[in-house]
């Protein structure tokens, strides 16, 4: 099947990929305002490890990344999506029934691999039917409208804390997961065709590793977006513990987050509009260096006695980190997936895995270091996008020498 013959607009086809992509963004940021009832409940003794939950499901969501993709090329897109689904259900009812930080870190660690299915799998169907800048521009659509979720997750998880309990979340998960399911099955043929499905094998797997790492644009990638999404877990394990206990606004955080979440939607949009004329690797710089500036700016306005300044310079900080990662996340993809058509999903689950166990390992000592201020995850966030700033412009000089 290709674009041309896709039985769905171009729109529904983007709002699909939306919503797939979406099962990531409604499983963390739903739980954000859940984590202190669950600290007070499940951790009494040590209300940090909560933030753990987020981590969890990341970690979970990388080791599921690096089977899906190569499934997925053996058995047909939409099995794999299909199965994740049902995984991911099974471990929200565990969620939901759990009655220590144990299980629930259990139940979170197995849903991310559940979810790695439709993270990694919509991205393979899009590289199966798009490429190149086209591919990117699909990217920053179905980003733009994903990028709604985090805005309304963290509203939606306190309304159902507030008529119910945290436990309440894990019911909506599955609820999600189903009407994605019958989506899939009713409206999406399957998009990979038997002659061009490859046969699975972990050497295979290896193989294709290899030949990604040797490719210089495909491997700084991986680790520029390793670094990003560092910098994005860490914000996002420690947005809600800063917003409560640095500036003691909990009950305003889901709004803030609502706002800035939609705000920062923008940025998909406007990269959609830029790439074509600018170039991803160019975006991506960009944004990079603007971060690590504002990211600096956050670093001294730490040391401003007035708590109210501090507050707004930190809410614009996130702002500027939520909106940037629009204008990374989908060009680092583009420019890694771009040499990798003929092994697009075993490409998508080596990457995906890399860089979000990369990210996650990263990005849980800057949630535990958290101390009452936001300045360890300033430094931390400095620290991440000069290396990936610097890394960037390594692959500039690698394309200028090339040519």
């Amino acid at each position: 099947m290709t674009k041309d013959n896709l039985p769905m607009s171009q729109v529904e086809f983007i709002a699909l990929c939306a919503m797939m992509f979406a099962t990531i963004a409604f499983s963390i940021d739903a739980m954000l305002p859940a984590l202190p009832e669950i600290a007070a409940e499940l951790s009494p003794g040590n209300l940090n490890q909560a933030t753990l939950i987020i981590t969890s499901f990341v970690m979970g969501m990388g080791l599921g990344t690096l089977f899906t993709g190569p499934l997925s090329d053996r058995y047909g897109r939409k099995v794999v999506l299909i199965s994740g689904a049902t995984i991911y259900s099974i471990c929200a009812f565990v969620g939901w029934y759990s009655q220590t930080l144990e299980w629930v870190l259990g139940a979170r660690l197995v849903m991310g691999i559940g979810a790695a299915g439709p993270r990694i799998v919509t991205l393979a169907i899009v590289r199966d039917l798009f490429e190149g800048r086209e591919m990117a521009r699909i990217m920053s659509f179905s980003m733009m409208i994903f990028t709604l979720v985090p805005a309304v997750a963290p509203l939606l998880g306190q309304f159902i804390i507030d008529v119910s309990s945290w436990r309440g979340i894990f019911v909506a998960f599955m609820v999600f997961s189903l009407i994605s399911v019958l989506w899939i099955g009713i409206r999406l043929p399957e998009p990979l065709a038997v002659e061009n499905r490859r046969a699975f094998s972990l050497a295979k797997l290896w193989g294709g590793a290899k030949e990604m790492w040797v490719i210089p644009a495909v491997r700084t990638s991986m680790m520029v977006q390793s670094l990003i999404f560092a910098a994005l877990f860490g914000l996002i394990s420690s947005v809600q513990p800063i917003y409560d206990q640095t500036y003691g606004r909990a009950e305003e955080f889901p709004v803030w987050f609502a706002v800035i979440a939609l705000i920062s939607g923008s940025a998909s949009f406007l990269n959609a509009r830029l790439v074509m004329r600018l170039g991803m690797r160019y975006l991506v710089t960009t944004a990079l260096g603007f971060q690590l500036v504002l990211s600096l700016v956050m670093v001294a306005c730490t040391a401003i006695n007035n708590i109210d300044i501090q507050f707004y310079a930190f809410a614009f900080w996130q702002l500027t980190g939520f909106f940037f990662v629009g204008m990374t996340i989908g060009n680092l993809n583009a420019l890694a997936m771009e040499p990798l058509g003929h092994m697009a999903g075993t490409a998508a689950s080596v990457m995906g895995a890399f860089s979000t166990i990369a990210g996650a390992l990263l990005a849980t000592p800057i949630a535990l270091m958290f101390d009452g201020t936001a300045l360890p995850l300033a430094v931390s966030m400095t620290v991440l996008f000069a290396v990936a700033y610097g890394l960037m412009r390594h692959m500039r000089r690698l394309e200028e020498a090339t040519a």
